[in-house]
């Protein structure tokens, strides 16, 4: 349990520092749109993985274990209502699509640094 919960603060850790970095590098670097294309895309999915571990959370948690059902519905509730924002922001042009899958990639890319950190630990660990 303990490595679950370290696994789960250094990815939310790393997704508000990559999203900060990246967001901060597109005011400054890009155009308007792209930025907030960044910004946009990085939010729908930190906000989109902390909604899904709060509901697994609740779910697994021993005195109120949900079932199946509840948790495939809230997650396909979820589904929608960002596909529906994203189709809006890119429909209306309210953002670059090139910058919001930029943004879109945050929480991969910060479960990816995790991946290759935990490789590096077993890697070193057996090392030694």
């Amino acid at each position: 349990m303990f490595i679950q919960r370290r696994l789960l603060s250094f990815i939310t850790f790393t997704n508000w520092l990559i999203f900060g970095a990246v967001t901060a590098c597109g005011f400054i670097l890009t155009s308007r749109p792209f930025a907030c294309g960044i910004l946009a895309g990085g939010l729908i999915v930190t906000i989109n993985f902390h909604l899904l571990h709060r509901s697994l959370k609740h779910a697994l948690t021993p005195p109120h274990i949900a079932r199946t059902r509840e948790v495939l519905i809230k997650y396909y509730i979820r589904f929608l209502v960002t596909a529906a924002l994203i189709y809006v922001l890119i429909a209306d042009h309210y953002v670059n699509p090139l910058g919001l899958i930029l943004g879109l990639s945050v929480v991969v890319t910060s479960i990816f640094i995790a991946t290759l950190n935990e490789i590096r630990k077993i890697i070193f660990r057996r090392a030694a």
